[in-house]
Parts: structure tokens; sequence; C-alpha cells
């Protein structure tokens, strides 16, 4: 385990500015486009910096779901609209990541869901997503979400749903799903949303952010 998430794990009341954190996005196999939301993540850190007081690395990482390095991020975020495909290594090592204190936060880009869903189940067999209550935590950090997760796209006039695995206690995968936060906290003129619905998926993903950072 990695000095960062030890430090995270020991010592969770840190302040967040007191080190420069990375955040990354996951790649996979499959043939799925894992590189989706190229702004995004870099958007989501430079607004927690200024409004979470966070010093989180505006960069736009990336790393293997069987690398080592895995461990040097405290959030990884997984996005894509297809075929994902983690072999037994893959699965082994991001299991040994999330419990060791690491996060994951897939964000279904539409068309994810049914792929992601069986590649979940070989990393932890013994637990099925779970829906979270609106009461939950990651909906109560920097801002309030009373319903849940925010709509940002239409996809099948489903409602948005915040899904879960929960392993000994905590919350190690965070999934939400027929919500588009990632296409949310892209640059404004990839796909003209409004600014305040830019602004719900940014709050929200900063909530995401300051829970995987601080459980």
């Amino acid at each position: 385990m990695k000095k960062l998430i030890l430090i995270l794990a020991f010592f969770p009341g840190i302040a967040l500015a007191q080190v420069e954190l990375k955040i990354a996005k996951l790649k996979y196999d499959g043939g799925g486009d894992w590189y989706a939301n190229k702004t995004a993540l870099p958007n989501l850190a430079a607004y927690c910096n200024k409004y979470l007081l966070t010093n989180i690395s505006t960069r736009d990482e990336m790393v293997h779901v069987g690398s080592r390095d895995l461990f040097l991020y405290p959030y990884i975020y997984m996005t894509g609209h297809g075929n994902v495909v983690f072999s037994y290594s893959d699965a082994e090592n991001l299991r040994k990541y999330l419990v060791s204190g690491g996060f994951l936060h897939i964000d279904d880009n539409y068309g994810l869901d049914p792929f992601v869903r069986s590649e979940l189940k070989k990393v932890f067999p013994e637990h099925d997503l779970v829906e979270l209550p609106f009461d939950h935590p990651i909906y109560d950090q920097k801002y309030r979400f009373e319903k849940g997760l925010p709509k940002i796209h239409e996809h099948d006039g489903k409602p948005p749903q915040g899904l879960g695995i929960i392993h000994e206690g905590r919350l190690v995968v965070f999934y939400s799903y027929e919500s588009d936060l990632g296409n949310g906290w892209e640059d404004q003129s990839v796909y003209n949303d409004p600014e305040e619905v830019r602004e719900e998926a940014l709050k929200m993903g900063a909530n995401i952010l300051q829970y995987a950072l601080t459980n």
C-alpha cells in the first residue's frame, strides 16, 4: 500500500490542502472507450481546489486497472460507453486497492452498465451493487442533495441512481447510473449544457471526491 493511501487511512482528518493529491481515470481492456470525457477530471479538480480548498493536480492522468500505480491515487474515475474486461489479475489488483483504502467512482456514460456489472462481480463476488439512500453521507458533504444524484443528461428516461458496493462497512465503489456526471464536468463547449446544470454536476462531483478523501 502506497504512502498516500496510508496517510488518508490513518489520518482521515488531515487538511486536504496539506498535500498535493492526484486523481486518475481508469484504463481497462475490452475495447470500451475508457478515455472518454477528456476535460472532466481536470475541471473537477479545479472546482474542488477552488471551493473545497483542496490541492488536487489538474493533470489528466490515467492508470491501468492492473497496474501497481493504482495505489498512488485515492480516487479513481471510470467511465465509457462500451465493453469492459477485467482479467483475474486486474480484478485482484483492483480489490486490493479498494480494501486498502482506495475509492472507485464509476460513471456510466451510457452503454457501460451491462459490462461493468459483470466485471465488478470478479472484484467482489460476495457483494452486490445496492442503491444508496438519499440520506447517505455522500449526498451531504460540502453540498446537500436531498433527492440524490442530479440528472445531467437524458438517456432512457430513467431516474438517476447512486449505487454502491459496501465492504466491511465502508463504501468502496460508487456508481453513478443514468446521471452522466462526467459530461457535466466537461468544458462547457463540449455539450453546451446550461451553466446551472454543469454546476450541479460539479457540486455532486465535489461531494464524491470529498467523501472519498475523508472516509
